[in-house]
């Protein structure tokens, strides 16, 4: 079973099936680059997906291999809400680097893909 490493919801101001793309698709020629990684990160997997409202990538850090992101996407108005959720069957890692690893996932999704739409 895997634990939990952190969870965040926000809205985003795309409808589900345009961050759904985003999501599976971060690189696709006729996007708006928003999935800037660092050196110690790698570009993800897909390893499920239910469009437009799940999305499951595999860990950007290969030093953590068995993490996992979950991405649920629910209608919120015009737009959307986006919740990651960070899991993994690891240990869990020390403080410092969780709160790496979660603002990472809140920087990547709640400033790049949201101002990569505009806001």
């Amino acid at each position: 079973m895997a634990d939990v490493l952190g969870s965040r919801e926000r809205t985003q101001p795309a409808p589900p099936h345009i961050v759904w793309d985003s999501l599976t698709r971060p690189r696709q020629p006729s996007a708006r680059p928003w999935l800037d990684l660092l050196d110690d990160e790698v570009e993800p997997r897909v390893l499920e997906s239910e469009r437009p409202h799940r999305v499951v990538w595999s860990s950007l850090w290969p030093d953590r291999p068995e993490d996992r992101i979950t991405f649920d996407i629910r209608p919120d108005g015009d737009g959307c809400a986006l919740r990651w959720t960070l899991t993994t069957t690891d240990r869990a890692p020390d403080q410092s680097k969780l709160g790496h690893l979660r603002f990472r996932m809140n920087f990547l999704l709640n400033e790049k893909l949201r101002t990569s739409y505009g806001q």
